[in-house]
């Protein structure tokens, strides 16, 4: 998932914080949209199933 936080810094000027935050917006809404994604969505966020280990580290709260 740093990634898409160093896209994120490139191609939108963000700080990696703003980033960060960015995608914890994106996840929360989806999340509160299409509950029945949350899972998947939480899986993404803290690497699981993305071979990367830890993903976000738990950012935002998740993976915590």
């Amino acid at each position: 998932m740093n990634e898409i936080i160093e896209r994120l810094t490139k191609e939108a000027n963000l700080t990696p914080e703003q980033a960060q935050k960015a995608l914890e917006t994106i996840a929360n809404f989806v999340k509160e949209k299409f509950p029945m994604l949350g899972g998947a969505v939480d899986q993404m966020f803290t690497g699981g199933g993305s071979g990367t280990g830890s993903g976000f580290g738990g950012f935002g709260g998740f993976g915590q």
